[in-house]
């Protein structure tokens, strides 16, 4: 039997355990695009990038695996209340037994079924993989995977960028590389190269299951008043059926909207970062039983919600990106049914997200951090650094972030940190790190402008959006409001000579290389790896750019 006949062999029998383990442990008659083909990669040991729409099954990928493999699965999960449903839902399959380790229960109880081999599956956040007493007490464990759920989190090109999730890649190290599998909703070209070299992963394979929810339809209302939009806004959320989600900028916002639809008889509830946990436990129950027409809510609301049937979602103001606009549209219309997606737009609105990411790193803070470190002698606790600055464990670890990004700084298993270069003098490794924090800015700015291009264009919007995510769309959807106000206009035709077509790496003279994502009418959209994305006039561009 030749080579390709045995690898066919064993690869069917793979894929025939798989599902048959699928069906028997969780009733699934059959697995969806991407899901078999993530799970034979983790069985050979691969590790895998996923990017899946949300409600495409990506918690299945690991699952089954699991269940083929020796040892635990740990899944990092930044939500308790997700890994509270994870658990709930595993523990009714009977899968082998599943522990969320949190700050809810006994930590110690947890990590004790996981080394007794009591849970086949164990939850934890990032911030508990920071402790290294945890770590430790998993790798005695041997985990046969590592997941990394809401991988977008590690990147600081990404949507929601969060400290912890940097140290990941230590501790895959730490618990001797088991196969990693990286997975996330929405990720542009540059999110998912940074995932892939923060966390240190081997030659993944990259499974991108499309980005297109062609059941959520598109559209766009311009005002020029602040009162006119939110009078639109209310009095469309008002008039809708079925559940919705209204995303707004503020928390004072949040009560103002939920306020006004409880006025219209709607049953609202305001939801943002500031409440209690008790009051956001309360409306994330009644969000779950369906006891609830709208809530209203900041960005806190969302992450790993599960709720199928979610009808609308309006946003009040543009978020910060089309990476985090697409992950919150994609909470609607999980049950493949008819969903629709409103954003209620001012052009001044978009200064205000400036104003939320427009913050700099403290230099001085830099240079303090930098030169303390340096002067110690061995490591220094990170928790006695911030009391001795007087600055929040959040705030110092975006310093050290930025420094070690520098080459200045290591954190240790432990979270200590050492000065870890022996060129680069504390002054040096501030002005890198400011630099870094600066490229970060503008990188910032540019995702706020590609909001107002999907805001104004006058082509598909979901065309627009999708070619922001490197996926390919030609033609028009026929569900966005310029398609139906339409014909909305389609690419532009190759004027240039088919030089520059999407997906070309390019190189500016001044921003140097970069990534065609999308043509359109008479312009250019480029992915360039030190601004980010830049608009540019398909007229000019053959005096600045070429193929790279």
């Amino acid at each position: 039997m030749g080579l390709w006949m045995r690898l066919k062999g064993r690869f069917g029998r793979q894929g025939r355990k798989l599902r048959a383990t699928a069906l028997q442990r969780f009733g699934w008659t059959e697995l969806r695009p991407g899901q078999q083909e993530a799970m034979e990669h983790l069985l050979k040991g691969r590790d895998v990038l996923l990017v899946m729409p949300t409600g495409g099954g990506k918690s299945a990928v690991y699952q089954v695996p699991t269940l083929l493999l020796d040892g635990p699965a740990i899944v990092v999960s930044p939500l308790i209340a997700l890994q509270r449903d994870q658990v709930t839902h595993l523990l009714k399959a009977d899968a082998g037994g599943a522990v969320a380790v949190n700050s809810t229960s006994s930590v110690a109880a947890g990590l004790e079924k996981v080394t007794a081999g009591d849970a086949a599956f164990v939850f934890l956040s990032p911030e508990q993989l920071a402790k290294a007493d945890v770590v430790e007490r998993l790798a005695q464990a041997g985990p046969s995977l590592l997941v990394i759920d809401e991988a977008h989190c590690v990147s600081s090109w990404g949507h929601d960028f969060r400290p912890d999730y940097l140290r990941l890649g230590k501790v895959i190290e730490r618990l001797g590389h088991p196969p990693v599998v990286a997975m996330t909703a929405t990720a542009a070209p540059n999110v998912r190269e940074e995932i892939i070299r923060s966390l240190g992963l081997t030659d993944p394979a990259e499974i991108i299951r499309g980005f297109d929810r062609p059941n959520i339809s598109l559209e766009v209302r311009r005002f020029v008043s602040a009162q006119d939009k939110k009078r639109a806004l209310v009095e469309h959320a008002a008039s809708q059926s079925g559940l919705g989600l209204v995303y707004v900028a503020t928390r004072k916002e949040t009560e103002e909207y939920a306020a006004a639809l409880t006025r219209k008889g709607r049953r609202a509830e305001p939801y943002h970062g500031g409440m209690r946990a008790t009051e956001r436990t309360r409306v994330h129950e009644l969000f779950t039983r369906g006891e609830v027409d709208t809530i209203v809510a900041t960005s806190a609301f969302g992450m790993g919600i599960d709720r199928p049937d979610v009808r609308y979602v309006l946003h009040a103001e543009p978020p910060e990106s089309p990476d985090a606009y697409y992950q919150e549209i994609g909470r609607a219309g999980r049950d493949g049914a008819p969903a629709s997606a409103v954003l209620f737009y001012r052009q001044e609105d978009l200064g205000l997200r400036r104003f939320f990411t427009g913050g700099r790193a403290d230099a001085e803070a830099l240079l303090r951090v930098a030169t303390l470190v340096r002067e110690h002698a061995g490591t220094v606790p990170a928790g006695e650094l911030a009391a001795l600055l007087k600055v929040s464990t959040s705030n110092l670890a975006r310093l050290v972030n930025l420094l070690e990004r520098a080459g200045a700084l290591t954190v240790t298993h432990t979270g200590d940190l050492r000065y870890a270069s022996r060129t680069l003098t504390p002054e040096q490794a501030a002005g890198r790190a400011s630099e870094l924090d600066e490229a970060r800015r503008r990188v910032d700015d540019s995702r706020i402008d590609m909001m107002r291009g999907y805001a104004e264009t006058r082509g598909c919007r979901r065309r627009f959006l999708l070619h922001y995510f490197g996926e390919p769309y030609a033609g028009a959807c026929g569900t966005c409001d310029t398609c139906e106000n339409g014909p909305a206009p389609g690419p532009a035709p190759a004027s240039d000579g088919g030089e520059l077509p999407v997906q070309a790496r390019v190189t500016h003279k001044m921003w140097g290389a970069g990534t065609v994502m999308s043509r359109e009418d008479d312009r250019i959209t480029v992915l360039f790896d030190s601004v980010g994305y830049k608009t540019l006039s398909l007229a000019a561009v053959g005096d600045i750019l070429h193929r790279g």
